[in-house]
C-alpha cells in the first residue's frame, strides 16, 4: 500500500476511534481529520514532498453536493409546516384513541413511515417528538415503548423514496458527481423499501412487548408550583364548533384540567367529555405553563381576554413570558383593568399564578400583588427590555411558545406535496424542487426568512460535507481501492461481495453515523464491482439500504439519538432490538437487491 493510502488509513482509525470512544461533536472530529488530510506531508508523483493527500477544491467539494444543498431546503420546508401547525393537523387525525400498546405502536409507525417517505425524517421525527411523548402520557403509556417504534419507523420509511433520508440524497449525489450515473429516481428505492419497512413494522409490533422496557425518562415530569388559571376562547367558525370535549382533545391534556365552561352567561361546572364546544364559549383550563403552550397552538382556540388583539405588534412576532410582579411595580393593588396592563407594558397577561392557588376571578378583575407570576403575551424582545426593571423581580420567555400561524397551513401542506409532485414526474431535480418549496414556504409567510435560517442544522450538513471530503481522500489515495479489493480478494461470487458490504456498511453506520459510512464504503464498492466485472448499482443500492437502515446503537442515525434522552433508553435497548431486525434487512436486500438490480 502506498505511503498516502497509509496516512489516509491512519488518520480514518484516529477519526472513527474519536468518534466511538469521545463525547466530542461529530462535526469537529470529522473536521479535525479532514483538516489533517489537508496538511500531513505526503511525496507527489515527481518524488517532491508537498502537504495534504488531497487539495481545498476536493476536501470542500461536499459544500457544493447536490444532497447537501437539498437537505439544507428541507430543513426550511420542516419549518413551515411547524411554525403553521400543518404537522399537527395530519397527527391529530393519525394517532386517535388507541385500545392498547399494539395499536397506539400501529397508529404511530404506519402514519410515520409514510410521511417520512416524502420529508426528511430527521426534522420529521423533531417535530413529532414532543407531539408522541405528550400522546403517551396523556393515554398512560411508557415513552419508551412509542419513541423508538417512533425512530424506526422514520428511518424505514425514509429509505423507501429518495427524499425521504438525507443518505439517500447523499448517495444520490455521489453517483452524479464521482460515479458518472444518473443517480436514484425519487421512487427506484421503493422496490427494496417496502419490504424492509414491512418487515421492520412488523417485527417490531411483534417483539416490542418483550424487547423494549418501561423505562422512565432521563427527564420526567415533575411537580410544577406555577399552576396556572387560563381562560380561552372558542372561535367563531372555528373547526372546534359542534365537536365534543373528548373528540377536540381537551380533555386529557397533560398537566391540564378544563374547569369549566361560561356560555351565554352561564356556567357549566365539572364539564363531561360528551358536551359539545358551541362559538364564543369560554374555556377556563389550570395547569403548568407547558400545557398552557400547547393550549395555544391549538387551532380555534384563542386567548379569552381581548388584549390580546390590541397589542401593537403582529400576534405571529409574539411569544409567551413568565413575569413575577415585585413589590416596587406600580401596578400592585389594582386590577389588570385598572392598571391598563397592556397599555403600559404593550403585553396582555392571559394568566395568573398566586401560590400554586387558582384565582376565582376574570383576568382583568385580578388585583396584583407582589409574588403573582404572570403568564404574558408579548412581543419577542419583551424580556430582554424588562429584564432589569424594578417592576419585576424575574422576566423570562417560555420556549416554544409563539403562536402558530394556522391559517397557512393549507399553504404549507399544498407546497409540500407539489414538490413531492414535481419530483415524481421528472419534471424538476430534487435539488430543484426543494429550494422551490423552500422559497415559496417563505413568500407565502408560511415561515419567515429567520426561521428559515435558525432552521437548517448546521451541525448534519458539516458532518455531511467533512464525510464526502474523507470519501475523496480515499479515493484519491487509492485506500478505497485497496480495501476493496484485500477486503474482497478471492472472491468470484458477487452475491457474496454484496453481502460483504451490506454488513460493512452497516458496522461502520452503528458507530460513526450512517451518512458518513455511505460516502465511506461507495468508493470501496465501486472499486469492488470493477474488479469483479459486474454492475455498480446492487452494490450502491446495498450501501444506500444498509447506511439508511442503521437501528442497532443510538449513535447510527440522528432520530435513534434524538429520541434517547426523551424514552430513557439505554445503549443496549437499541442493540436488543435494532439488531435482530438489521439481521433480518440484510437477509432480505442480499436476496432481493440483485433480482432488481442486475449484476450484468
Amino acid at each position: 500500500m502506498e505511503y498516502q493510502a497509509w496516512v489516509t488509513l491512519g488518520v480514518l482509525s484516529l477519526v472513527l476511534a474519536m468518534l466511538v470512544c469521545t463525547r466530542r461533536s461529530p462535526d469537529v472530529i470529522m473536521f479535525g481529520g479532514l483538516g489533517l488530510l489537508l496538511i500531513m506531508p505526503v511525496p507527489g508523483d515527481d518524488g517532491a514532498w508537498r502537504a495534504g493527500v488531497i487539495g481545498p477544491a476536493d476536501a470542500f467539494a461536499g459544500f457544493a453536493n447536490e444532497g447537501v444543498i437539498t437537505i439544507a431546503m428541507l430543513f426550511v420546508v420542516a419549518t413551515g409546516l411547524r411554525e403553521t401547525g400543518g404537522l399537527n393537523w395530519v397527527v391529530a387525525r393519525m394517532l386517535g384513541n388507541p385500545k392498547n400498546l399494539v395499536g397506539a405502536q400501529a397508529r404511530i409507525m404506519g402514519p410515520t413511515a409514510l410521511m417520512s417517505a416524502f420529508m426528511n425524517n430527521t426534522p420529521l421525527v423533531a417535530m413529532l417528538l414532543p407531539v408522541v411523548d405528550d400522546w403517551a402520557r396523556k393515554h398512560r403509556i411508557s415513552p419508551s415503548k412509542l419513541l423508538m417504534p417512533l425512530s424506526f419507523a422514520s428511518i424505514l420509511g425514509g429509505a423507501c423514496t429518495l427524499i425521504g433520508t438525507s443518505t439517500n440524497l447523499i448517495v444520490h449525489g455521489w453517483l452524479l458527481d464521482e460515479a458518472n450515473l444518473p443517480g436514484l429516481g425519487m421512487f427506484e428505492l421503493t422496490w427494496i423499501g417496502l419490504p424492509c419497512l414491512a418487515v421492520g413494522i412488523g417485527f417490531t409490533l411483534l417483539a416490542a412487548r418483550w424487547l423494549l422496557p418501561d423505562r422512565v425518562p432521563v427527564f420526567g415530569e415533575q411537580a410544577d408550583a406555577r399552576q396556572y388559571t387560563v381562560e380561552m376562547l372558542v372561535e367563531p367558525g372555528s373547526p372546534l364548533v359542534d365537536q365534543t370535549i373528548e373528540a377536540a382533545g381537551l380533555r386529557h391534556l397533560p398537566g391540564l384540567y378544563l374547569i369549566e365552561i361560561e356560555r351565554d352567561q352561564q356556567v357549566l361546572p365539572a364539564v363531561s367529555s360528551n358536551v359539545k364546544l358551541c362559538a364564543s364559549d369560554r374555556l377556563v383550563f389550570a395547569g403548568i405553563v407547558e400545557s398552557v403552550v400547547d393550549l395555544q397552538k391549538i387551532r380555534g382556540l384563542v386567548p379569552a381576554t381581548n388584549q390580546v388583539f390590541k397589542i401593537d405588534e403582529p400576534r405571529t412576532n409574539r411569544t409567551l413570558i413568565e413575569a413575577v410582579v415585585s413589590n416596587t411595580c406600580p401596578l400592585v393593588g389594582m386590577t389588570i383593568r385598572e392598571g391598563r396592563f397592556r397599555t403600559v407594558y404593550n403585553a396582555a397577561v392571559i394568566a395568573v399564578s398566586r401560590n400554586g392557588e387558582r384565582i376565582r376571578r376574570k383576568i382583568g378583575d385580578i388585583r396584583l400583588q407582589p409574588g403573582d407570576t404572570l403568564l404574558l403575551e408579548a412581543r419577542a424582545n419583551f424580556a430582554q427590555q424588562q429584564r432589569n426593571s424594578r417592576d419585576f423581580y424575574l422576566v423570562s420567555s417560555v420556549d416554544n411558545s409563539r403562536p402558530l400561524r394556522h391559517e397557512r397551513a393549507g399553504a404549507a401542506l399544498a407546497i409540500l406535496a407539489v414538490m413531492v409532485v414535481i419530483v415524481s414526474l421528472g419534471a424538476l431535480s430534487m435539488v430543484q424542487a426543494s429550494m422551490l418549496a423552500a422559497g415559496l414556504m417563505i413568500f407565502a409567510r408560511c415561515c419567515s426568512a429567520t426561521d428559515a435560517r435558525k432552521s437548517i442544522d448546521w451541525q448534519v450538513l458539516l458532518v455531511i460535507a467533512a464525510a464526502l471530503g474523507l470519501g475523496k481522500a480515499m479515493s484519491h489515495s487509492g485506500l478505497a481501492y485497496v480495501l476493496g479489493h484485500g477486503l474482497l480478494a478471492g472472491l468470484h461470487d458477487p452475491h457474496f461481495a454484496l453481502g460483504v458490504v451490506f454488513i460493512l456498511t452497516a458496522v461502520l453506520a452503528a458507530v460513526i453515523t450512517a451518512k458518513a459510512a455511505a460516502v465511506l464504503v461507495l468508493p470501496i464498492a465501486l472499486a469492488t464491482s470493477a474488479d469483479l466485472g459486474v454492475s455498480f448499482m446492487p452494490f450502491a443500492v446495498a450501501v444506500t439500504i444498509a447506511a439508511a437502515t442503521s437501528l442497532a446503537t443510538p449513535i447510527g442515525y440522528p432520530t435513534n439519538l434524538m429520541v434517547f434522552g426523551p424514552g430513557g433508553y439505554r445503549f443496549s435497548d437499541y442493540v436488543r432490538l435494532g439488531l435482530p431486525l438489521t439481521i433480518f434487512i440484510a437477509g432480505l436486500c442480499i436476496g432481493i437487491i440483485p433480482l432488481i438490480w442486475p449484476f450484468v
